[in-house]
């Protein structure tokens, strides 16, 4: 009889509750700001990290998750009597994590050759961060307990992850363009005229799709934006910094214009908020010409 886990890194933005609740099992990154090292989710909550935020002009590091790592959470779920863990990292082009998880699995089954035709480890590149992948790896662990096979779980995520986007708006630019990691924020020139991109991610890569000046223009163009690309009738997720005013604005606006309410709020994690600032507003959707 299967026992299916699924295993992810702390990235996913859910909830420690949801966690818990569902059995996730989650992968801790580690960011280190003001000379303290804190594992994200376990060691300070995401209200924690925002208000360390605003006490430093420090730009927070964080590094990959190391194949050993990965090797050491694969055998202690092989102990626990798995038989298939789905392992979900955060987008490979913006960290070697995932690249990580596949080395740690050849170094398991080569460090315990005894779980080789009794463990099976998928590895899955989410392609993206924060709830893009923190939703469907929820929804993943309902399917385990309504009893689905891992094959069906993993085609549901592979499917995701390459039809969904996150259309997100900064409201200022200094930590994507001091981080580096955002390659659309970084080459972003239009700050000192007062305009704030809209940064798609999808399919790995980030790109400015557009520029709002203001913003009391962010909820409606980004309403706009989403009418014009999300395919009809599924459900679309809000993402918020440390701020859910325009977050909840934006819901209602897309309410009038799709009949649906947000599948959920959430609010962006340490690693996310390090890279592009901890005040944005973006919505995830499932994209229509996918």
């Amino acid at each position: 009889m299967s026992k299916i886990i699924i295993l992810t890194d702390s990235c996913c933005d859910l909830p420690k509750e949801t966690i818990d609740e569902l059995g996730i099992k989650v992968i801790p990154f580690t960011l280190t700001v003001g000379g303290e090292s804190f594992r994200e989710i376990y060691d300070k909550s995401t209200q924690e990290f925002y208000e360390l935020l605003e006490t430093t002009d420090e730009i927070p590091k964080h590094s990959q998750i190391s194949p050993v790592t990965f090797e050491a959470t694969y055998k202690e779920l092989f102990e626990q009597g798995y038989t298939d863990i789905i392992s979900v990292s955060i987008n490979s082009k913006g960290s070697g994590t995932y690249n990580n998880s596949i080395i740690g699995k050849e170094d398991f089954f080569e460090n315990n050759p005894s779980a080789r035709g009794k463990l099976r480890i998928f590895n899955l590149d989410s392609k993206c961060y924060t709830l893009f992948y923190g939703y469907p790896v929820m929804e993943a662990a309902k399917k385990i307990r309504r009893g689905a096979d891992a094959e069906e779980i993993v085609a549901y995520l592979e499917d995701w992850f390459n039809v969904c986007s996150i259309y997100a708006v900064p409201y200022n630019l200094k930590y994507a363009k001091k981080s580096g990691r955002i390659s659309a924020a970084k080459a972003f020139a239009g700050e000192l005229l007062g305009l704030k991109p809209v940064i798609l991610f999808a399919d790995g890569e980030t790109s400015t799709v557009d520029k709002i000046r203001g913003e009391k223009n962010i909820v409606p163009k980004l309403a706009e934006i989403v009418e014009k690309n999300m395919t009809p009738q599924t459900p679309y997720i809000l993402l918020h910094g440390k701020d859910n005013t325009l977050a909840k604005e934006l819901e209602k606006e897309l309410c009038k214009k799709t009949g649906k309410k947000a599948e959920m709020f959430g609010s962006i994690g340490a690693v996310v908020s390090s890279n592009i600032g901890p005040e944005l507003v973006a919505v995830l959707i499932r994209r229509k010409n996918k």
